[in-house]
């Protein structure tokens, strides 16, 4: 399998998930979004899809 370079942004996630939350009819808080947003990053590194590489930042 080809390994490619995937950057993750965590605040781009919590803008995706605000914009198809009020999409579906809800009204999602900002802290809550961002909660998600990292719940979402947390899952993407148990299962191994990404790495957290801190020396990006």
């Amino acid at each position: 399998m080809k390994e490619i370079e995937v950057f993750v942004d965590t605040e781009e996630i919590a803008d995706f998930f605000y914009k198809e939350l009020i999409k579906r009819g809800l009204a999602p808080k900002e802290e809550d979004v961002e909660e998600i947003a990292d719940i979402v990053f947390e899952y993407l590194l148990s299962k191994k899809i990404i790495d957290d590489d801190e020396d990006e930042l």
